[in-house]
């Protein structure tokens, strides 16, 4: 299973990782990446931007060394209604908006039913693309009620391979369930690196495992497919540029 697009990555801006944008891109190059989303934390994680770095990321080419660098943000999950920490309009111009739970972001849900009540109404946000590390055990969420609104509204939900290593200890059971769940229901997964340097742009070697486990194929993961990833990112950014916001 070939990954070719990895669509969450993180770049020096947002206050806790360590390579430039221009390092992270020649990583993915390197690593056989050919669309590589720039996804730096929303305002409400300590360090990171304020709102007007993403007002501006328009500045930045759509290719840099061949590699196409789209621009987005992984958003905060903020409250039970699913408010995100970026303005609408701003999400609008967005190329990709993934959004996640996070400590430290404003966040207050204490139970599984409070997370799992937040995350579906950020799924039913026409401006989100993608739920981040739904697996993490630290906001347990009822899988099936958010495997099948993902489905309904047409967002993505990862596997997401830094989960594995050290920053969400306990993920592996709930993303094993996510993605038996996704399977039966035929919802498509995204495998993705959340790097936070260059070199591990593109590198999701314990979240292929993990698809593979239970039986996924490429035609189940949306980022084996350039064709797959520009379809969806162009479906995507058409619905929110159609908003009246």
């Amino acid at each position: 299973m070939e990954i070719v697009a990895d669509l969450h990555t993180h770049t020096i801006a947002c206050g806790h990782a360590y390579s430039t944008l221009e390092e992270m891109v020649a990583g993915a190059k390197q690593n056989g990446i050919e669309i590589m989303a720039t996804t730096d934390h929303g305002p409400c994680m300590p360090g990171a931007n304020h709102p007007y770095y993403f007002g501006n990321l328009h500045v930045l080419p759509a290719v840099i060394e061949g590699v196409r660098v789209l621009k987005g943000v992984e958003c905060n999950i903020t409250d039970i209604h699913g408010s995100l920490d970026l303005p609408s309009k701003l999400l609008q111009r967005m190329e990709i908006v993934l959004a996640g739970f996070h400590p430290l972001t404003g966040y207050q849900g204490s139970s599984k039913k409070e997370h799992t009540q937040a995350m579906l109404n950020a799924i039913r946000n026409p401006l989100v693309d993608v739920i981040v590390h739904p697996g993490n055990p630290q906001f347990e969420i009822e899988i099936e009620q958010v495997v099948n609104a993902a489905l309904e509204n047409e967002v993505l939900l990862e596997i997401n391979n830094s989960s594995f290593l050290l920053s969400r200890d306990g993920s592996r059971e709930y993303c094993l369930e996510i993605a038996l769940q996704a399977k039966k229901v035929g919802l498509q997964l995204l495998l993705n690196s959340d790097a936070h340097f260059s070199a591990d742009v593109g590198r999701i070697e314990k979240a292929r495992q993990l698809v593979k486990e239970v039986g996924l194929t490429a035609e189940d993961v949306l980022n084996t497919s350039l064709v797959a990833v520009k379809e969806f990112i162009a479906e995507k950014m058409a619905l929110k540029q159609g908003l009246d916001i």
